[in-house]
């Protein structure tokens, strides 16, 4: 499969260029796949509907589209009700805590989620970044997006943009440059039993 290369993107951390933004979301309308900050690490992203980027992100990262554990990157809480089971008070209050926050918070998919992104056991890991960069491409797409770590395991390659373009500028079509980026990921916390757990200590701190 051919790539074109992609275009490196400078975008001012805490106040984004609106022309730089509104190309990204067009972008990903169009079907695009972007490599983009997060409050953690950089990312690959794409729009939850577009199922042949959601197809290119797994085929990089090497993984069966089937198989993949794909967050949902969301603006704020009112995607809840579109791609989530009925949610209580009390874990609503929670999300509403630690969120916008370096989390990953597994819940129960809604009927609404495309199959190919539900796990076997029905479930969504949601993120809702503190994140200017990211949230202002939310608020121009109007859709969450697909996330998904970098491929390899050299996190420390991926905190530099540029090292980041160098290395997969050929296989995107933007490389958002927001500043150096972490090497902690997000922590995760399932949601979707009894009893909340964490799958994974990250960035966030959870008290249960």
């Amino acid at each position: 499969m051919l790539f074109c290369t992609a275009m490196l993107l400078r975008i001012h951390p805490t106040d984004p260029q609106p022309r730089l933004i509104s190309q990204v979301a067009e972008c990903l309308r169009d079907g695009g796949v972007i490599i983009y900050p997060t409050d953690t690490i950089y990312g690959l992203g794409c729009d939850i509907f577009k199922h042949k980027a959601i197809d290119k992100i797994c085929l990089l990262k090497g993984i069966d589209p089937q198989k993949a554990q794909l967050s949902f990157i969301c603006r704020d809480l009112s995607h809840l009700s579109d791609f989530t089971k009925s949610i209580d008070t009390p874990l609503y209050r929670m999300l509403k805590f630690y969120l916008p926050g370096p989390f990953t918070f597994i819940l129960p998919a809604s009927k609404q989620v495309p199959k190919m992104l539900q796990s076997k056991k029905s479930t969504i890991g949601l993120r809702i970044p503190n994140n200017r960069i990211c949230q202002s491409i939310l608020e121009q797409l109007g859709n969450p997006l697909i996330s998904a770590s970098l491929p390899g395991e050299m996190v420390e390659e991926y905190t530099d943009p540029e090292v980041i373009y160098e290395k997969m500028g050929a296989q995107v079509d933007f490389v958002i440059d927001g500043g150096i980026g972490g090497m902690v990921p997000s922590t995760i916390v399932d949601c979707t039993g009894p009893e909340w757990e964490i799958r994974r200590q990250g960035l966030g701190v959870y008290e249960s």
